[in-house]
Parts: structure tokens; sequence; C-alpha cells
């Protein structure tokens, strides 16, 4: 997150300026890296991305330019693609947060009851991954967290999450590299085909030799 800033469009510029500094460089950052990641997809100029972006909305592409999502904790910023529908979301695993509360307030009974049989710092993992998984679902049903959050269901280890108003389902694959963890939302089926993460050139951790050997990347 303290990388240097990629060229953003007047537009956005303009948006940036309108936020507090904190959220203003974040909004340039993200805004700027996802054109800059795009633009070596397409063999595009980053600037003539097709990208709508506003500040709490969901991310939009011109047509054919496929489906965007992205995610940002305090040190890095995940960006995610996908010819389908797609969301994504990424913390720090060692990030610390008042774990029960967090699951009494928005969790299903099913999870609750699963989740009554860990404690501690099992316990805290165990709701970050759910919470990412969550997460991710939302953005993939360009969802509002304050709405949604309590309503899709995630039971165990289950890959298929289900909002339970809609009755909507989708698929969710989990990742751990270095001190992150990832949740990647996309179709109604298993996530079987091999995904592709590409780091910046600075990181270089044992965990990459792990997803290499799972065939993730």
């Amino acid at each position: 997150m303290n990388a240097t800033l990629k060229p953003v469009t007047n537009f956005e510029k303009e948006i940036a300026n309108k936020l507090p500094k904190p959220r203003s460089r974040q909004y340039k950052h993200s805004r700027g890296y996802v054109r800059h990641a795009l633009s070596e997809l397409f063999n595009m100029k980053p600037l003539e991305i097709p990208l709508r972006s506003a500040p709490g909305k969901p991310p939009e592409l011109g047509r054919n330019f496929g489906f965007l999502s992205f995610s940002h904790c305090c040190d890095a910023l995940l960006i995610g693609w996908s010819r389908q529908k797609i969301g994504v979301d990424i913390e720090r695993t060692d990030r610390s947060f008042q774990a029960r509360n967090l699951m009494n307030r928005y969790f299903s009974n099913e999870e609750k009851s699963y989740l009554s049989y860990v404690a501690n710092e099992e316990l805290r993992v165990a709701i970050l991954h759910q919470w990412l998984r969550k997460e991710a679902a939302i953005k993939w049903q360009r969802g509002n967290i304050a709405k949604d959050l309590s309503q899709w269901n995630i039971p165990n280890e289950s890959w298929i999450a289900k909002h339970k108003q809609s009755g909507q389902k989708v698929s969710i694959k989990k990742i751990h590299y270095g001190p992150w963890s990832m949740a990647i939302a996309c179709g109604d089926k298993e996530i079987k085909t091999p995904l592709i993460i590409c780091t910046s050139k600075n990181l270089d951790y044992e965990s990459n030799k792990k997803i290499e050997s799972s065939r993730e990347v």
C-alpha cells in the first residue's frame, strides 16, 4: 500500500480530491494499480481502460472487458479479474478483532453451531476466514455489507455460499499467501480451474512455493 501511485484519470483525481486525505490516497492507489494491471492484461494504455469505480460502489468495466473486483487491507491490494462475475476479499491473517462479538452479530445459527467447538486463536482464525468468504460473496452479488452479511450462510468448510433471502448460490475458494488470507467468489460450481496469482516484484514468500506445488500459480 506504500507503493508509488500510478496514473489515474482527471475524473478520478476530482473524486479523490473530495475525500479525506488517507481515503484519497487509498482511492488513487487502488484505481491506479487496477488500471496498471488491466493494461498488462489487455495490452492497452492504463488511462484508456474503461473503468467506472465510484467510492463505495462495485467497480464496472466496459462491455466485453470482463468482471472486476478488488479489496485492500492495511498493507496490500488484491485485484480480481474474470470473464465471469467475481468477488474478492483480502485481510492480514494476523488481524486482531473481537471474533466472538462479530460471530454473534453476523453469523447464522448453523455457523455458530460448528464454531462453538473452537476457541481463542483457533476461533479468531476460523471467523476471519468466514468473514472473508462472506465479503467475497457480497462483492460477487454486488450487494451491501450491512444488509447482506448476515444473509450469506456458509456451512463449515463448504465451498458453496447461499444467500438466505434471495436463494443465490456462489462458489468460494480460500487462498493463503505470505501474511495474507484471501477469498474468491465466482460462479455456482466449485472452483477447480487453477487460479493465477501475480504479485509485485518485491514479494518473495515461502508460501509462494506451496501455492506453486498445488498448481494455483
